[in-house]
């Protein structure tokens, strides 16, 4: 197993970056390889114990900003960590790719070629796991579409299905369209339509809408929607996390007795972090593209890089391109006989 990993994307990038790299090939015992500048990367490496480990370094003198626009920065900057690296999974060099970095590039140069969509994909789908009452949620899309069609949202809802069983082990799992009510004829015109086709779906375990608030409750395995009401419910989701934290934090801090209240429910503060952290959950797949593309938050640090890295080991193992890609099967036109 190789997984390619972008060492110069990311807030904390390289040394955070590499540090993930290190963890994941030391905890899981594949080969990381990684792509940048190599005499940055290479100075980061020389300050982890890597003996026995597979870390190779792939040179890419260029660094696609955060500021750049994606798609300009990827046909000007050829050499850049992100497409240097997407192109070794085109080119069969590697079985999957990581990056902290500029998510938009990322997106637009696995979109652009490399490896570029699966035929038949109207539309590729950021996804991401989030923390419920009963277990992870698979909610896409979260940032990738903006503008969507019915007919995109019924392909995510298949795509998202075949990735949670195939990573999550969640054999026919439930799909759900976020919405403003439960009933049929709740949300947009284009929300119904699609509510409508999912219905009509051999195979996919539809159990209509679901609002905000039940997506928390993990009523259903899968959750689909748009890009932006998508991104919108994931940040949000994040700032309120953040905020509960920071008034816990300052609650148990507030006097002596309080203080000492809390050093005795440090275990159970530690669960409840780990349960509401992103980095546990590691990258955001990138579903529908001809090959395995994870997107970890800017934001983080070793640990998320790490589990990033074995998101991207299970996608690749467990052939969900390979499932999505059986989804859309290319049809062949068939020869007219010679007149």
């Amino acid at each position: 197993m190789r997984v390619v990993l972008d060492a110069m994307g990311g807030d904390y990038a390289p040394g955070e970056v590499v540090a993930g790299a290190v963890l994941a090939a030391r905890e899981y015992g594949i080969e990381v390889v990684l792509v940048g500048r190599e005499e940055a990367v290479r100075a980061e490496l020389l300050k982890h114990d890597t003996a026995g480990l597979k870390l190779p370094i792939v040179n890419a003198s260029e660094v696609i900003e955060m500021d750049e626009h994606p798609s300009q920065a990827v046909r000007r900057k050829k050499d850049s960590s992100v497409v240097v690296g997407l192109k070794m999974v085109t080119d069969g060099q590697a079985d999957a790719f990581v990056s902290a970095g500029h998510s938009g590039a990322t997106m637009a140069a696995a979109t652009l070629g490399n490896p570029g969509r699966i035929k038949g994909v109207e539309r590729p789908a950021l996804a991401t796991i989030f923390p419920s009452a009963k277990g992870p949620v698979f909610v896409l899309d979260v940032g990738a579409n903006t503008e969507v069609k019915p007919e995109y949202l019924v392909q995510w809802g298949q795509m998202g299905a075949i990735y949670f069983d195939k990573v999550y082990g969640r054999h026919n799992p439930t799909v759900a369209l976020l919405s403003n009510g439960e009933e049929a004829n709740k949300g947009t015109a284009m929300l119904q339509e699609t509510y409508q086709l999912l219905k009509k779906v051999a195979g996919l375990n539809f159990i209509g809408n679901v609002e905000g608030k039940d997506v928390v409750k993990g009523v259903a395995d899968v959750v689909v929607t748009d890009g932006f009401t998508g991104n919108i419910f994931l940040k949000t989701a994040e700032g309120i996390a953040s905020y509960v934290q920071t008034i816990i934090k300052e609650e148990l801090t507030s006097n002596i007795f309080n203080k000492l209240l809390a050093a005795g429910l440090q275990p159970a503060f530690r669960k409840v972090r780990s349960r509401m952290d992103y980095e546990e959950y590691g990258g955001a797949p990138l579903l529908g593209i001809n090959g395995v593309v994870i997107i970890t938050h800017g934001r983080s640090k070793a640990k998320g890089i790490k589990n990033s890295i074995r998101v991207a080991r299970d996608a690749a193992q467990n052939g969900t391109v390979e499932a999505i890609r059986s989804l859309f099967p290319v049809k062949i036109p068939l020869k007219t006989p010679a007149s």
